[in-house]
């Protein structure tokens, strides 16, 4: 089977154009070669894939004949994804939250009452 095919029947991506799309700007890569979208995958490879700052890793078991419901996605890879992967997401996510640059203008609502309740905490 196709990697793009695999990895839209495997529900990582939701199209199998957006598959497609991320074979050939190289963000997916099978046993540590770098893929076009009709590269052939096989029971036994191993798929690295990079989406929304995550390298997610997988282990491909068995290859499906169509797409798969989300509870039979687990039959046909294994994610060997490290977890510090996760945690790192969240605190990127965090960070981008709370931080603005200097100087680029007042402060919105949401930071007025952040910094409300910040000092009726201290209180």
């Amino acid at each position: 089977m196709r990697v793009d095919k695999y990895l839209w029947c495997v529900r990582y991506y939701k199209t199998r154009s957006l598959a497609t799309t991320a074979c050939k700007k190289g963000q997916v890569k099978v046993n540590q070669d770098v893929v076009k979208p009709s590269r052939e995958v096989y029971p036994m490879d191993v798929i690295e894939l990079r989406k929304n700052q995550i390298n997610y890793q997988l282990k491909v078991n068995d290859i499906p004949e169509h797409r798969v419901g989300a509870k039979l996605v687990d039959i046909y890879r294994t994610d060997t994804t490290p977890k510090e992967a996760f945690e790192a997401q969240e605190l990127l996510k965090y960070s981008k939250d709370y931080y603005r640059k200097k100087g680029t203008g007042r402060p919105t609502k949401k930071d007025r009452r952040d910094i409300d309740e910040y000092n009726n905490e201290i209180d």
